[in-house]
């Protein structure tokens, strides 16, 4: 398998793209203006800036976390755009960003891949279709794929989160299938199935800090196993996680990938309790804690729900184990 991992572009596009790297990604938050629920996009950018200073090697705008679901399409492009700036303008031109563009037809997702090539993502990250489940089939799934990778300008990575799509769970066979498309270049395993990831990182002779491999990205979904990715043969993380406490999570990355197998997973502890409260907190939480540690965060979109002050402290004390590690970083 060969994939366009860095390479020139796909379907005839001859640019030459940032490569995904093995290391940490953060699928990043989208920040609103308190009052308004307005795009914040200073904020946004300072976000940016600040996970690219702790050490990230890419950044996912519009995934879920992104809340992609309640902005209109202009505001999506506006906050890839914004992101891609805030990079370039503090010497990270080198981050590549990844633009979440599932839509629900092949005809939808196209356009969204274009739409995210044109604000300045480099490769697209997609859940597959789920309104009408029941006609979702793997033969379905399968082909929605293959038509998106054959008229998308930018690589593909799979999401497989079955909590978003009303189950759909793709398994190893279908993802090590779709594999086969040179226009397919990874998976995000939010599903949190580290055999899965290992039969398909294996398959697909993953790119690790070890090896350079086809190119091809296993990414574990959450921080919660970030040294277990590694020992699955994972090529990197991209995990929610990582907006409130990246440096941790590259530390752990550093450290196992220097062969510290016992630090790496002595600090992956501290952090897996701490991930698993804001886990339970969803988007409200993460963006709460944010705004705790760092001074901005806000809330999310409607009909989300603002937290109040009981639960704001009680995440803000459930992560300061690993929020004491952060800071000595």
């Amino acid at each position: 398998m060969a994939f366009t991992n860095g390479a020139n572009g796909s379907n005839g596009h001859s640019t030459t793209r940032r490569p995904l790297l093995p290391g940490i990604y953060a699928p990043t938050m989208t920040f609103f203006d308190h009052e308004t629920e307005d795009l914040d996009i200073p904020i946004i950018k300072k976000h940016a800036i600040r996970l690219a200073e702790a050490g990230l090697v890419g950044l996912v705008t519009m995934g879920s976390n992104g809340e992609q679901v309640h902005l209109s399409r202009p505001e999506r492009t506006a906050v890839t755009r914004a992101t891609r700036e805030a990079l370039d303008s503090a010497g990270f031109a080198q981050i590549p960003i990844i633009v979440g563009a599932t839509d629900g037809s092949v005809r939808g997702t196209i356009e969204l891949c274009k739409e995210s090539e044109a604000a300045g993502g480099e490769y697209v990250l997609l859940l597959p279709p789920s309104y009408f489940r029941g006609l979702m089939d793997e033969e379905a799934v399968y082909s929605y794929f293959i038509q998106v990778a054959d008229g998308s300008p930018l690589p593909l990575i799979l999401y497989n989160y079955p909590g978003a799509v009303a189950g759909i769970d793709m398994d190893s066979d279908l993802l090590i299938r779709l594999a086969k498309h040179p226009n397919i270049i990874g998976t995000k395993f939010t599903c949190g199935n580290t055999g899965k990831l290992t039969r398909v990182a294996l398959a697909t002779n993953a790119k690790t800090p070890f090896q350079e491999g086809s190119g091809y990205m296993a990414f574990g979904g959450m921080c919660d196993f970030t040294a277990q990715t590694l020992v699955s043969g994972g090529s990197g993380i991209i995990a929610g996680g990582a907006n409130v406490m990246p440096k941790t999570c590259v530390k752990i990355w550093d450290l196992y990938s220097e062969g510290k197998i016992q630090e790496a997973f002595a600090m992956q502890k501290i952090l897996s309790r701490g991930d698993w409260v804001l886990t339970k907190a969803a988007i409200a939480g993460t963006k709460s804690a944010i705004q705790s540690y760092y001074g901005y965060g806000g809330f999310p979109r409607r009909p989300l729900k603002k937290l109040d002050e009981v639960k704001t402290n009680a995440i803000k004390e459930g992560i300061e184990e690993v929020m004491a590690l952060e800071k000595s970083l």
